[in-house]
């Protein structure tokens, strides 16, 4: 049977327990129904995760997110013994090890979820695990298709008309997009990131709450992950440091910098590749541009100049967000006034001569770094960041995950902690 209000599941998925048990605890005061510990948090502290979470929270439903593929009887069993009410195992294990973990949940008290991640045909399966006797069906849409666009609803709502008993629904959810999931059918919604690197996890798991019952969307601080029609949006909204964390630390082009300090731009790429000193197809390409792009130059990173005022002035006109050049500019100080953002490694007042050589819209090289047209490029005070265009969605919502995970840290900080010990770097240092 399909519980009568929905439920509001916390997914804990930290690998260091105190950080999970704080965050659970401001959780439990702004309302939330069921504490998970996540699979990342099980795998780093073992099942004495669950266990403190019982421990402190005796009155809650404890839900272990094993994720269990073998060795069903005796997961389930540990996991029951230490605290936990509701146990995960995959949609994609075989019949028998969902079989054995339904009898082992039967025996210990347990109930199970089976979980349709990366199932191919989640509404067949969900209705065998149905047959086999699991008490819920979980659609979950992996974290790193999260950062792809993906989305839960499709599925959700095919799979809570196929089978009678309840559905939960994870995969990036927040207070804007939660009455979503109780409309397409969930009995069970599982928020993480919108509760666990919120500021204020007490009011997000608040609002969030208010949100499923009343099925009324509300402003989150935990930002929806785009689909690819608002990146600018998005990115304008992170820094070029957030992106070369997102990028595994890497995407920015080295000894570019912007004129002055608090210069910021956003856009995909027109790309041009000159001689030096040949300042023609720079100039030319400015008439390529439509507003909010902007203009990569690859000069070959030596003098003379092949930028100015009247191209700076031109670009204006035309709507450019940006110019970067891997070569010279001049008339700085005019460009500066203007307040238009430009990124050079080089300035020089001298400037060559428009012969023509070059060529637009190439992929272009800048100290190495490789850019294509239509690539999106961020540029702010500590210098520039590449997105390659085919993984824009994906890096632009792992770019926003950063700056979430930043801003619950600072707060970490902020109340008396050290970087050292919100980072718990002692532990997790190579020995």
């Amino acid at each position: 049977m399909k519980p009568v209000k929905p439920i509001l599941q916390l997914a804990l998925d930290f690998v260091d327990l105190p950080r999970a048990l704080a965050v659970a605890e401001e959780a439990v005061a702004g309302g939330a129904d069921w504490l998970e510990a996540g699979t990342p948090l099980i795998k780093s502290e073992g099942l004495q995760a669950v266990r403190e979470l019982h421990a402190r929270y005796p009155d809650k439903v404890i839900v272990a997110d094993m994720k269990t593929m073998d060795a069903g009887r005796a997961e389930v069993e540990y996991a029951a013994k230490a605290g936990a009410k509701v146990v995960g195992v995959l949609g994609a294990a075989s019949d028998a090890t969902i079989k054995e973990c339904v009898e082992a949940a039967k025996n210990y008290g347990a109930e199970i979820v089976v979980d349709m991640v990366q199932v191919d045909d989640p509404v067949a399966r969900a209705k065998q695990a149905e047959e086999f006797g699991a008490s819920y069906i979980g659609i979950h849409i992996a974290i790193d298709e999260q950062m792809q666009g993906k989305t839960p609803w499709d599925i959700l709502r095919a799979v809570t008309q196929a089978v009678s008993i309840p559905v939960t629904v994870a995969g990036g959810i927040n207070s804007q997009t939660a009455p979503l999931a109780i409309e397409a059918g969930a009995s069970v919604v599982v928020i993480g990131g919108a509760i666990t690197k919120a500021t204020d996890a007490t009011a997000a798991t608040r609002t969030i709450k208010q949100a499923i019952e009343t099925l009324t969307p509300a402003e989150s601080e935990f930002f929806v992950r785009t689909t690819g029609s608002d990146i600018r949006e998005m990115l304008s909204r992170v820094s070029a440091a957030n992106v070369s964390d997102a990028l595994h630390r890497s995407g920015d082009i080295p000894g570019v910098r912007p004129l002055a300090p608090g210069m910021k731009f956003v856009g995909p790429a027109v790309t041009v590749r000159t001689y030096p000193g040949d300042w023609c197809k720079p100039v030319e390409a400015i008439d390529q541009c439509q507003p909010g792009d902007v203009l990569v130059i690859d000069a070959g990173g030596v003098l003379p100049a092949i930028w100015g005022e009247l191209a700076t002035n031109s670009a204006v006109q035309k709507g450019v967000a940006g110019v970067v050049i891997w070569g010279a500019a001049r008339d700085t100080g005019d460009i500066i006034k203007m307040g238009f953002p430009l990124f050079s490694s080089l300035i020089s007042p001298t400037a060559g001569e428009p012969k023509g050589f070059g060529e637009i819209g190439v992929p272009i090289k800048l100290n190495g770094v490789r850019v294509s047209p239509g690539d999106w490029i961020i540029g702010d005070d500590d210098g520039v960041c590449v997105i390659p265009k085919e993984k824009a969605v994906e890096y632009t919502n792992r770019a926003m995950g950063v700056l979430e995970a930043e801003n619950r840290l600072r707060k970490e900080i902020q109340a008396g902690g050290t970087l050292s010990q919100v980072g718990y770097l002692q532990k997790w240092e190579k020995k």
